[in-house]
């Protein structure tokens, strides 16, 4: 039996088109706002577009924050995209200070005013390291981006890999069961949907 990946609904993200991404893999998702919900899933998606600050506010008033640690602490995998990747860290400095749910020590920073911000189309990958996620996915591929900050690890063992773009940035990152994408696989065509694929067959073999 294929494994249900559930998608956190906290109002910022672009729910649809993940959905169909796994979909398109074979994998069933479903979109979910019921906190107490999320522990029933096999895999669990984080995803967000929008103000840091904003989101963290969201998730606290949907009481989501408790659930979310909940679900980490099962040992479920869990997958954060683009600011849901960034919602993981300690915090951010996107207009002033702003906690995060602290599941991987780091913070949350500016992109440099050397470079055109948003950081905005495909860029590559430079992998640092070997992970199931990143099956079939090489150094030099391309992914689609669109941001304005970006994660800053506290240990650098969290960074699996890094994109440049002024500097070289955690582009991924990983720790335990917890996995972050910078960029949206769920626009970035084929490879894009290799990766959620991949995701969906660390779920499926955990759960078997």
């Amino acid at each position: 039996m294929k494994p249900i990946i559930g998608i956190v609904d906290y109002g910022m993200g672009n729910l649809r088109s993940v959905e169909k991404g796994f979909e398109k893999v074979g994998f069933a998702a479903e979109v979910c706002s019921v906190p107490d919900r999320l522990i029933s899933f096999d895999g669990l998606v984080l995803p967000g577009v929008g103000a840091f600050g904003d989101a963290m506010e969201n998730l606290k008033n949907l009481d989501m924050v408790s659930a979310l640690y909940e679900y980490i602490d099962s040992g479920r995998n869990m997958l954060g995209i683009c600011l849901g990747m960034q919602l993981l860290l300690s915090y951010s400095e996107e207009h002033g200070r702003f906690e995060g749910l602290d599941v991987v020590p780091g913070r949350v920073v500016r992109l440099p005013d050397s470079v055109k911000v948003p950081h905005m189309g495909w860029n590559v990958l430079d992998i640092k390291k070997d992970v199931p996620l990143l099956q079939g996915i090489e150094s030099g591929m391309r992914f689609y981006f669109v941001h304005s900050f970006y994660c800053e690890p506290a240990d650098a063992e969290s960074q699996i890999a890094a994109t440049p773009y002024g500097l070289d940035f955690t582009s991924i990152l990983g720790k335990g069961n917890v996995w972050g994408l910078q960029f949206h696989p769920e626009k970035s065509s084929l490879l894009g949907l290799r990766i959620l694929e991949s995701f969906g067959r660390t779920v499926e073999e955990q759960v078997a």
